[in-house]
């Protein structure tokens, strides 16, 4: 648990930074990675063959590399569709398919993005978005538990999804993110523009 109460959302996601960077330099990071690596491996063996397209994203700041299992997953059937996002000036995102080996442009944030001028690489509406969390909660509503991303305060996701529920109600938004990156409503609470992840990855496995 992130000792960061009364805090604000500012604070609170510099010293989630840190102690991410410091978590992925310690001894029982492997392990965790491992573990939530095969945790991610599961989901995809499951639930992955109902799926025809997934979003990812380009680790950086320390963020868990997941492109390993998805890059298995897209090459075990030729229908299937890996795609990156790209941040469009207006703060939203759109998602270009991706493939192995494909060059990408780092954005003004510093993240390796597609070209949309790669007419090989088309726009993708994806069917499941993986997301990185700096820091993640739960509440419960009407019996029902929610799970909550906090990000690096741009927006962007939060906007992008609400336009793409609109356009497939079934899309799937998966946080990824470890169990010390939990925070309790004292620390952080989920805004009304926030919107709510699906279900959330950790190294113990699927929560929904």
């Amino acid at each position: 648990m992130v000792d960061m109460h009364g805090n604000s959302p500012k604070t609170l996601r510099q010293e989630l930074l840190k102690q991410r960077n410091e978590f992925a330099a310690g001894s029982s990071y492997p392990h965790a990675k491992e573990s939530l690596i095969l945790a991610i491996g599961e989901f995809l063996s499951n639930e992955g063959k109902l799926l025809r397209s997934i979003a990812l994203y380009w680790p950086i700041q320390d963020e868990l590399d997941i492109r390993a299992p998805l890059l298995i997953w897209a090459s075990s059937d030729e229908g299937r569709r890996l795609a990156l996002p790209h941040a469009r000036p207006d703060k939203h995102l759109d998602f270009y398919e991706w493939r192995d080996g494909d060059s990408l442009i780092p954005s003004k944030h510093g993240v390796p993005e597609p070209s949309p001028s790669n007419e090989d690489r088309p726009i993708l509406n994806p069917d499941c978005i993986f997301i990185p969390c700096v820091g993640w909660s739960s509440s419960i509503a009407n019996g029902k538990t929610h799970y909550w991303r906090l990000g690096y305060g741009g927006g962007y996701f939060d906007r992008t999804l609400s336009a793409l529920r609109k356009k497939n109600p079934k899309l799937i938004c998966i946080g990824i993110g470890f169990d010390w990156q939990k925070l309790d409503d004292a620390q952080w609470s989920a805004q009304t523009h926030d919107e709510p992840l699906d279900m959330l990855l950790t190294e113990f496995g699927l929560l929904r």
